[in-house]
Formats: structure tokens, sequence, C-alpha cells
């Protein structure tokens, strides 16, 4: 006669199981295996407890753990980002021809610019924050507010996902705030240009760009001075950002000049 053990209710998820684990979470069901810091039950082969962090020996979350948390963090938006980028053009790919045709005859350039979701998903951060840039320049010229205000924020997140930020991507992101009205964020954005890039011309090109949208003459003009003073010393170093903005700094330029 087979004997056959009855069900027990797994203290983790409330499934009723039998053995030593619970075939619907792996948790231990003999009460051996359990968090020491928060005496909450842990899978089997766990090596940190699911609800509290803490290592599966013992004690409070350790110093290596407290210094993944960023890591995490950020890999959480890095995932929530994508995941909104991809939903979003999905829909679009998803549409009929006749309303795809009405959606990119409504977009500034016709529609191009943005990616499908599979490339998307194939993208780096810099590649995303620069194509999501251009897709907001691109309807801010063209009075477009409604595309700036949905790809703005996302704009935002893939800047917070960069590995390393230079001026030419804190020049984008002070741009983007002042586009959406963000003008103390846009100003923190250039002192922090200009503290950690001294003299670059993009930090005084974009106090004139607040000063404008402030309507703060005296600023404007300190701006197009501070920017005039150290253009030879910045054109001679013959940075790149310089090249792909030149219509940008000779248009400052030529303004600065014409009021000095």
């Amino acid at each position: 006669m087979t004997v056959t053990a009855s069900p027990t209710r797994c203290p983790a998820c409330g499934a009723n199981a039998t053995g030593r684990f619970c075939s619907s979470c792996g948790s231990s069901l003999t009460g051996a295996a359990a968090c020491a810091s928060c005496r909450q039950p842990l899978p089997a082969g766990a090596r940190f407890c699911r609800h509290c962090g803490a290592s599966a020996g013992g004690g409070a979350p350790t110093a290596a753990g407290t210094d993944r948390l960023p890591w995490l963090i950020a890999g959480a938006s890095a995932i929530a980002l994508l995941g909104l980028l991809i939903a979003f053009l999905a829909k679009n790919e998803k549409a009929a021809p006749a309303q795809q045709a009405q959606v990119a005859a409504a977009q500034p350039g016709g529609g191009e610019g943005m990616p499908s979701a599979a490339d998307l998903a194939a993208m780096s951060p810099k590649e995303r924050f620069d194509r999501l840039y251009n897709r907001v320049m691109r309807a801010a010229e063209a009075g477009d507010q409604a595309t700036v205000e949905q790809f703005s924020p996302m704009a935002r997140m893939a800047y917070a996902q960069l590995d390393s930020v230079d001026a030419d991507a804190r020049y984008h992101m002070a741009m983007l705030y002042l586009h959406t009205g963000g003008v103390p964020e846009a100003k923190a954005v250039v002192d922090t240009l200009l503290q950690k890039s001294p003299g670059h011309l993009f930090g005084y090109m974009l106090q004139g760009s607040i000063a404008r949208f402030s309507q703060d003459d005296k600023g404007v003009a300190r701006a197009r001075k501070s920017f005039l003073e150290h253009y030879d010393a910045e054109i001679k170093k013959g940075l790149p950002e310089y090249n792909e903005h030149q219509r940008a700094v000779d248009d400052f330029k030529a303004a600065a000049q014409g009021s000095s």
C-alpha cells in the first residue's frame, strides 16, 4: 500500500505542496531555509532574499549589494523606456496603410527619423537619445508642440541612461528642457556644462537662448560677449560638436557681432 504524503501549505506562496520544496515557487517547506534578516522563506539555491535583499548567508545587504542598487534602478529605467518606445512604434507599425500615410504626412519631415521597434531595441542609449532629440527638434521647428511633449520625456529617460555625458549631450538636453519650458533644469545643465568644459561655446549659446526665453536682454548681451571672448580659442580646438552644429554656432556668432 502506497502512502501519499498529505499536502502542506507553502509559507511563501500559499500553494498546496508536498516534499521538501514547493513545486510552485521553490521555497523550502521544512523551514530550514529562511532569511536571517527578515525571516522570510528563501527559494532553493537563492543567494539573496527576494524580500529584503539580504545575503542568503545572513545579515543585512552587503556594501556590494548596495552599490548595485543604482545600476538596478538604471536597468529598470532602461527597460521602461525601451518598452514604452517599442509599444508606441509597434502600434504605429500595425496601423492600416492609409492610417500610416496620414500619420507620416502629419509628422515633421514626412514621418522620417524614428526607427522601427526592432531597430530601436538594438540601439545603444546614445543612439536612442540622439534619435529622440532630433525627433523633438524637428517637431519644435514645425510648431508641433504635441509631438514635442510626447517624445521629450522619452528623450530625458534616454539621457539618464547614457554611459558618459559630454558637452554635446548636455547641449541637446538643455535644448530639450527649453522646448518644454524647463528653464531651471536647462540652467542647471548649462552650469554643469561650463563647469566640466570651461569656455565651451555651447554654454554661452545656451545662456543666450535661456535669456531670450526669459526676456532677459542683459543676460543675452552677457552671453554674446562671453561667446566672442572664447570663440577663437575654442574653434582652434577643432571639437567635433562645433562642426556638427556649425550653423547654430555661426548664427550665434553673427548675432553676437551684430550687437557688439
